[in-house]
């Protein structure tokens, strides 16, 4: 099936998609630093000194963490692609998909723990992710404070 819409429009409606400072990024960034920082963590944004840019940085913990949005990075891929036009998407989070494996792969290569976080699992859930980054943290540095 062709894309509906010509190239200049896909342009335009591509050009409005966001990669940072997204609403789901920012109310988990919200509740993440409300539950981390009181213990002493601090954290880096879209850290462009890491292989792929993870959304959030715990340096000295040598932790990355990324939101993925369901759709661009491939959640229930094998049955999403059955239903989008094979000749781009089908290609793009392929891509998407496959770009994720290397850096994360790259990431834990270089010694940090990279944690992947579905975007509806935060929307549903918030709580879950911050005990799994607050546990982890913990894990790479137990002298830090722990409540």
């Amino acid at each position: 099936m062709p894309d509906v819409f010509n190239n200049k429009e896909r342009s335009e409606i591509m050009s409005r998609i966001r990669s940072k400072n997204t609403k789901l990024e920012s109310d988990f960034l919200k509740e993440l630093s409300a539950e981390l920082y009181p213990r002493g963590y601090r954290y880096r944004k879209h850290y462009s000194n890491l292989a792929g840019k993870p959304d959030v940085v715990f340096v000295r913990q040598k932790v990355a963490v990324f939101i993925d949005s369901d759709f661009w990075h491939g959640r229930n891929f094998s049955t999403l692609k059955k239903r989008l036009p094979k000749k781009y998407w089908v290609s793009k989070i392929s891509k998407n998909k496959e770009r994720d494996r290397k850096v994360s792969a790259i990431l834990k290569k270089s010694g940090w723990i990279v944690l992947r976080f579905w975007g509806r699992d935060l929307k549903k859930n918030p709580r879950t992710a911050i005990e799994k980054i607050n546990k982890t943290l913990k894990s790479r540095n137990p002298r830090l404070k722990n409540h």
